[in-house]
């Protein structure tokens, strides 16, 4: 991994989360989606809604589920923090966090970007991923919604 970017203070999470998706969706990124399921739930409606001339394509994934194969090469995956361990072997290069992620740990990616809202339970959550972050050696950036 090359490094860790925090998006803090941000008003509306999702909304910016569909911003990022659209550009790395044009972009031919893969993307990780990581989140608690209600997160994920709002998310999935988000990009099907959030611009009525644009749809940004996603799957959603569970473990265990199996997918067609012209689903898997979807560029991006909406998956809970507890099924991450379980994905199929297909790489990606991002991995976005959303919200009181109940894990530290993270998939073989170039780079993690998390999005941090103004919920204490977020922040706090987040506080804690930036220190395990920084212990193991990984360069982390700091981007405060204050300063765009």
């Amino acid at each position: 991994m090359t490094g860790v970017a925090f998006h803090t203070g941000l008003d509306d999470p999702i909304a910016y989360a569909c911003r990022l998706l659209r550009k790395a969706a044009r972009q031919s990124t893969r993307v990780l989606v990581c989140a608690d399921e209600y997160t994920l739930d709002v998310l999935d409606k988000a990009l099907w809604t959030f611009d009525p001339q644009d749809f940004v394509a996603h799957v959603r994934w569970r473990a265990g589920q199996v997918l067609a194969t012209h689903l898997t090469r979807t560029p991006l995956w909406l998956v809970a923090d507890r099924d991450v361990n379980a994905l199929p072997g297909e790489p990606f290069q991002v991995m976005v966090r959303l919200g009181v992620v109940s894990t530290i740990e993270v998939r073989a990616v170039d780079r993690v970007i998390e999005l941090v809202g103004l919920d204490d339970d977020e922040r706090r959550s987040a506080r804690l991923r930036w220190r395990a972050y920084e212990a193991s050696g990984v360069s982390v950036q700091h981007h405060p919604a204050t300063a765009r």
